[in-house]
């Protein structure tokens, strides 16, 4: 009982050094942006696995580094990997929830997978958060009326509806 108000001090203490910590934004490794730019430049240039490579190189020189978990989910897209954008993604709205690129990217990724109405999610939040008129929700806006791949739309067709 003798050590309960040092114990509180000492947790209020860390508590409020620990928020004021997170709250600030850290510099990214200067070798990690070098490889985030190769990796941009290799993807422009179509050669998406090395594109993958540079990414995943600057992740493991700065891992703190939220931007990158973007750059990944961009590779896996045109990969055709849209399971693993998504993935990056979420990883990237877990570190910065209301990362307007990462909730766009989200929500092209869904649509591509044939997932509509999550896609519309994504973008009511994007509305609600940037507007209507910002570049990220213009973007998902055109994905969304173009509607999933005709390759995706051809093989629902087929399948036909769905039994349960």
């Amino acid at each position: 009982m003798r050590f309960a108000p040092a114990a509180a001090a000492l947790s209020l203490f860390l508590a409020t050094t620990a928020s004021v910590t997170s709250a600030q934004d850290p510099e990214v490794d200067p070798r990690a942006a070098s490889l985030v730019m190769e990796g941009r430049a290799l993807l422009a240039a179509g050669d998406t696995q090395a594109a993958i490579d540079a990414f995943e190189a600057a992740l493991a020189v700065d891992p703190g580094y939220t931007p990158i978990f973007i750059e990944l989910a961009e590779a896996a897209r045109r990969d055709g990997l849209q399971g693993k954008a998504i993935g990056f993604y979420r990883e990237a709205l877990m570190r910065d929830p209301d990362n307007f690129a990462a909730i766009s990217g989200e929500g092209a990724a869904l649509v591509e997978k044939g997932a509509l109405e999550k896609a519309k999610r994504n973008l009511a939040r994007l509305e609600s958060l940037c507007g209507s008129s910002c570049p990220e929700t213009v973007s998902l806006q055109g994905v969304i009326a173009a509607g999933p791949p005709a390759r995706l739309a051809a093989e629902t067709a087929e399948a036909g509806p769905a039994s349960n």
